[in-house]
């Protein structure tokens, strides 16, 4: 493993930064939301469902500047030439960027979720531990895919603009934070039938869609971890659609879809191997890149 010194120098410059140990602090006070809808279904669990919101729009954009400038950092200042320099290849120095930003930004994540399940014992009590061991493992995954994505990004941008114009105009806006009004809008224009949210037609093309997402296939996953419904929205939307009298837009697959008529693709699982394509495809993609390019 030749990349691993590397990967533990990114890791120590994350531990480092500032801007991490303010990332704990917001994870903690943005993943803190007591609702009754959430004590209602989930009862003790409501601190595992905390975790969730690692995934909801502020936390992963600082999950992201923490990583994309990896890269395109060193190549801007030079100091990438002489990393390029070490008996190291491409693929290496990729690789160790990318275990090193994961396991970094990683612990301060679990640190964060520390704080929010330290305040959750003390507010709702004890909680089933394999659900929340469960739930946390998978975040860890959805945040080595928002480091993997980050580290692309700044491998195959030439300067620090490029990649910060990719990073939010690229990914961040579209995957993150309004993926499920882009989704509902292109199935509307591909198949000429405008979708409403409040009562979303039993399509599986439209469903699937919403969690294509990095984001999306987390909340389908961790939702099946917690067991509040089949759906790329947050638990707290999937407790309400589910509830009787109640109707937000949020797409739920147990109240758009008779039973025994729902498409294998919208399994639960299914949406554990999006999250894994994310993590692998884009540094796939880097990899041709920066391997054939002349990017230094």
């Amino acid at each position: 493993m030749r990349w691993f010194p590397l990967a533990r120098k990114e890791c120590r410059t994350i531990l480092t930064s500032k801007g991490s140990w303010a990332l704990v602090v917001l994870i903690a006070l943005w993943g803190y939301r007591p609702s009754y809808v959430g004590w209602d279904g989930l009862g003790p669990g409501l601190t595992i469902a905390f975790v969730q919101y690692v995934a909801l729009a502020i936390p992963p954009l600082g999950i992201l500047l923490l990583s994309f400038q990896s890269i395109v950092g060193e190549r801007t200042t030079g100091s990438l030439k002489f990393v390029l320099g070490l008996p190291l290849t491409r693929t290496d120095v990729l690789t160790g960027k990318v275990v090193g930003r994961a396991a970094g930004i990683g612990g301060v994540v679990l640190l964060g979720i520390g704080v929010l399940t330290a305040v959750g014992l003390f507010r709702f009590g004890l909680f089933d531990v394999l659900t929340y061991v469960s739930v946390v493992l998978v975040t860890l995954l959805y945040v080595a895919v928002l480091v993997s994505v980050a580290v692309a990004l700044s491998a195959v941008s030439t300067t620090a603009v490029r990649a910060t114009g990719a990073l939010i105009g690229g990914f961040f806006l579209p995957f993150v934070l309004f993926w499920s009004l882009l989704a509902n809008s292109l199935y509307g224009q591909l198949t000429g039938q405008p979708v409403n949210p409040y009562n979303p037609p039993a399509s599986g093309p439209l469903f699937l869609l919403h969690r294509l997402s990095p984001t999306g296939a987390y909340n389908v996953v961790s939702n099946w971890l917690l067991g509040v419904g089949n759906s790329a929205a947050p638990y707290s939307s999937v407790l309400t659609k589910r509830a009787p009298g109640s109707n937000i837009n949020a797409l739920v697959v147990e109240t758009a879809f008779d039973p025994g008529a729902v498409p294998f693709y919208l399994q639960e699982w299914v949406a554990l191997l999006v999250l894994v394509a994310w993590l692998l495809g884009p540094l796939g993609l880097a990899r041709y890149a920066f391997e054939r390019g002349d990017l230094v």
